[in-house]
């Protein structure tokens, strides 16, 4: 995915809930997507969040297509972990058996991949139809909660996907997110051109393997998982 980077403001507004426009960073989405790097600036009194991790520079990337969509078609949002089997053993005990103690679920996680944006509420878009270059803000004016998805097939709770995932990669994630009513940002326009922007909430795509440990040590096949686990809250900017 191609992007351009443009000098922009970021003002981030205190509220309880969240609102929809274009405004502060916008972050890697989509396969091998980089998080840009954005400047920011809060009201008197406010501060960022611990989910608005921004780096504090002055550029402003805004892309040329829409958030990527993740491809998978059997994500569940904040799923239940399966029911163990009502049978311990799926073998019989043999000459050689062990005991591995109580039957455990186990997820390992394997690969992290890009950030997806997930928005909330409408696009916001503006056209400059001038011969000069025009600056456009967009504020955010709905409030939405983003939580995991994850694909079928988790042995554990979404809890310990999230507390394993965060170890193996040294990162801070979350169960849900909430987007903030009244966040704002403002970037350049070019003539002729469209600005189109998206606030939401930026989501870690991982995989792993999901099994279980019977007391004899035997294990189940294991679960390929995907998962997409908010990050931070933030805007997603795009031209055509």
């Amino acid at each position: 995915m191609s992007r351009m980077s443009r000098r922009g403001a970021l003002v981030c507004t205190a509220a309880t809930t969240a609102l929809l426009t274009v405004a502060a960073p916008v972050y890697a989405e989509g396969p091998d997507a980089a998080a840009p790097a954005v400047s920011q600036v809060t009201n008197p009194g406010t501060e960022p969040g611990p989910n608005d991790q921004l780096p504090a520079t002055e550029e402003e990337v805004v892309n040329t297509a829409p958030p990527t969509v993740p491809e998978e078609t059997d994500l569940v949002e904040d799923p239940s972990p399966e029911a163990l089997p009502e049978t311990d053993q799926p073998k019989d005990w043999g000459s050689g058996a062990r005991y591995c103690g109580a039957m455990t679920a186990v997820y390992k996680p394997k690969s992290k991949g890009a950030q997806y944006h997930q928005g909330v509420g409408p696009t916001n878009s503006n056209y400059n139809g001038t011969s000069r270059t025009a600056r456009t803000t967009f504020t955010s004016e709905v409030s939405g909660e983003v939580g995991v998805s994850v694909s079928a097939g988790l042995k554990t709770s979404v809890n310990f996907l999230i507390s394993k995932t965060e170890v193996q990669w040294n990162l801070n994630l979350s169960t849900k997110i909430t987007a903030k009513l009244g966040n704002q940002i403002s970037v350049d326009t070019p003539p002729h051109r469209t600005t189109n922007g998206k606030y939401g909430v930026y989501r870690l795509k991982t995989t792993g393997v999901s099994y279980i440990v019977y007391s004899n040590c035997y294990m189940s096949p294991e679960q390929t998982i995907t998962s997409y686990i908010p990050m931070r809250r933030g805007w997603y900017l795009w031209e055509d």
